[in-house]
This record gives structure tokens, sequence and C-alpha cells, in this order.
């Protein structure tokens, strides 16, 4: 009987061993489960707390000051042309270096899924654009013909490099040296032994930066405007005789943002402006003679002051888009209401600046 016995155990024993090396295999495994899923946990929360953090917008800087910062506070060195090149430097410099960095090209959590701020650092890009290509063909050059300057004509399409590039070459890296290619500009423009590097006031110059702003300011307006459904009247060839277009198109156009694009509008016209109202500042500042010549100062400083209006605190957690007079605000019509009367400020601005 006990030879039988143990013949039993001899058999059953190799099937009591299996099951104890499954049951430690279980147990391993599910330990690694819990990891991976604790590790899960915390990397949700973390990038939660930061997409929080991240999502806040700058503040607006002293253009001033910077000037001063650039020139080493030295305020002899500060001649005319650097306030606006500082604040270019400035602004290119806290795009890139806000809390989280630059985010457009992220591709990780959380910067993949904040689409507020990338859109808010594409309408801060595109104002710096204009204004590098203004530095570049207007600003310091005496007249049509004459040279362009090396650092300027270098600076210019590195800012109109790719702005989503994350990887060889980073679109930092291409900002970056443009950033550069300013500084040593600044760095002539202060060296009064440096004639080649020239920064010109005058009116002409002005304006011809102040026409691709009124533009923008107007696609902006258009923009927040089609918050709301609305038929507008087709206007594309009013105003002149004889006029042509490649298509035909209705008499009548709808219009309406489709929902998810609310906010990238929204956000995109914060950038826009905040970096637009550092350019006006310092702008007022190096034009100071030819603005107080046509009397234009204080229609500058009321521009100004619609688009500091931009910047005001959004309390709401989300972007509304009520209906024109219903229940609910219209966060996008705000904002296009405070850029219109910019804009229509710009427009007499300019005509200002066209009288001798």
């Amino acid at each position: 009987m006990s030879a039988l016995l143990n013949k039993m155990k001899a058999l059953v024993q190799p099937l009591t061993n299996q099951v104890g090396d499954w049951k430690h295999d279980v147990k391993e495994s599910n330990l690694w489960i819990r990891l991976a899923l604790g590790f899960a946990a915390v990397y949700v929360v973390v990038a939660l707390v930061l997409g929080v953090l991240w999502s806040a917008e700058p503040d607006t800087f002293s253009v001033r000051e910077v000037a001063l910062q650039e020139v080493g506070g030295e305020k002899a060195s500060v001649v005319t042309g650097v306030h606006t090149t500082a604040a270019v430097i400035h602004v290119v410099e806290t795009m890139l270096h806000k809390p989280g960095g630059y985010l457009t090209n992220d591709v990780t959590l959380p910067g993949l899924w904040l689409d507020n701020v990338p859109n808010w650092e594409y309408g801060v890009l595109i104002q710096v654009r204009d204004m590098s290509k203004a530095l570049r063909e207007s600003f310091s050059r005496s007249q049509s013909q004459s040279l362009e300057n090396g650092h300027l004509a270098s600076a210019e399409p590195q800012f109109n490099f790719s702005n989503n590039s994350w990887l060889l070459p980073k679109t930092e890296s291409e900002y970056s040296e443009g950033v550069a290619d300013l500084r040593a500009y600044l760095t002539s423009l202060s060296d009064s032994r440096d004639t080649n590097a020239q920064f010109y006031a005058r009116a002409d110059n002005l304006r011809y930066w102040l026409s691709t702003v009124e533009t923008r300011l107007g696609a902006l307006s258009q923009l927040l405007s089609a918050s709301v459904a609305a038929k507008r009247v087709n206007t594309d060839l009013a105003g002149e005789q004889g006029t042509s277009q490649a298509t035909l198109t209705s008499k009548e156009v709808f219009v309406k943002t489709p929902w998810l694009e609310i906010d990238d509008n929204f956000y995109h016209a914060r950038g826009s402006t905040w970096a637009l109202i550092h350019f006006l500042k310092a702008v007022e500042i190096d034009f100071a003679a030819v603005l107080e010549q046509k009397n234009a100062t204080v229609s500058l400083r009321q521009i100004i002051r619609e688009l500091e209006a931009t910047q005001q605190t959004v309390y709401s957690p989300f972007i509304l888009n009520g209906s024109g007079f219903g229940m609910l605000a219209n966060h996008s019509l705000v904002m296009a209401s405070y850029i219109s009367r910019a804009n229509a400020a710009l427009i007499d601005l300019r005509e200002l600046l066209t009288r001798g």
C-alpha cells in the first residue's frame, strides 16, 4: 500500500510543482502590471498638472527695460531702432522659453494635447515674421535700391522656418539663430563706428509695416466674428469698376467657424495681439519724432489701449460661443470688438502719416 502511495505522490509531484510555478509567475506578472498601471497613473497626473501650468500665457513686459538690458544698461547707447529690435528679440525669447518652452512641435504629453498654447505661439510668430520682414525691407534701408543688412537678411528666413519641426533641425534652434542674427544687428546698430547698420524712422517706413498690421487685424476680426453663423454680402470686387476674378462666387456667402476651431482662433488672436502690443510700444519710442510731427502719438496710444484689452484674464475654463444676444457670452465676439476698434484707429493713423 505504501509503495502505491509513493508512486501516486511521484506522479502528482510534477503537477504540484507546475501549479506552484504558475502561481509564482502570476504573482510576478500582477506585480509588473500594478507597477505599469501605477507609473501610468502618476504620469497622467503629472501631465495634467504640467498642462495647467504650461497653459498660462506670459505677461507683457517693458519695452524700455529690455532695450536697456540689450545695450548693457547705458542710456546713451539706446539709439533709434534699438527698442523695436529689442522688442522682437524679447518676444521671440519669451515664446521659446516660457514655462513649458515651445510647445507647437511637442510629440509627447502634455504638450501633445495642449492646442491653445500652440495657437497662441503661432499668433506671436506671424507678427514676428511681419516685423522681421519690415526690418529687412524697410526700416533698415534708406531707399528701394539700397543694400539690405546682412544680419537682417539672415534673420528673416530663420523665423519663416516650419513652426512644428521637432527634430533635424528643431524649430527652436532655427528661431534661436534668428534671435542671434537680430542681436548682431542690434550690436552694429548701437556702435557709432559702424555705419552699415541703420534704422530709418520715417513716416513711409512706418506706413509700410502698419499696412501689413492692418491686413492681419482685419483677418483676425473676420475669423473671430465667424464664430456666429451669418450670411454676408460678397464684397470681393467692391469699390472699383471693370474688375474680375479667377472663379465666380455667389453674391452672398455663408460663414461659420467649425466648433472645434473656436478656441484655436481665439488664442491665435491673443498671441498675435500680445506680440503686436510690444511692437507698437517700441515703434512709439523709435518713431516719436515722426509721430509728434504728424500729431499721431495719441492715435497710436489708443490702438495700444484697445489691444491691451484683448489680454484681460479669461475666467471661464472654456472659450464660450454663445449667440450674439443670447444667454451665454461669446468670447470671440468680444475679442473681435477690441480688434476691430484697434484696426479702425490704425486706418486713421495711416491716414495721418500720409499727410504732409
